[in-house]
């Protein structure tokens, strides 16, 4: 599905548009928006690692969990 807007570029940022995308204009720009979708989704995952991390509280429940992880098993 597409849909259509209407955006509003200073003079210099239409020239450059013209200049970097050719005839399609729309292509470039859905290209440099998945782009930045995608770099701020990085972002925040980097973020929330960051959190994660920084959180005692959490780590030490981590190492709980962790402890659990061969309960019951045999090393056959």
């Amino acid at each position: 599905m597409t849909h259509r807007t209407t955006i509003t570029l200073d003079d210099d940022s239409f020239a450059f548009l013209n200049s970097v995308a050719g005839d399609n204009r729309s292509a470039y720009i859905n290209k440099l928006l998945k782009q930045q979708r995608k770099n701020a989704l990085k972002e925040a995952l980097l973020k929330a690692n960051q959190e994660e991390a920084e959180d005692t509280s959490y780590q030490e429940e981590l190492q709980e969990w962790d402890k659990t992880i061969s309960d019951g098993l045999t090393n056959d």
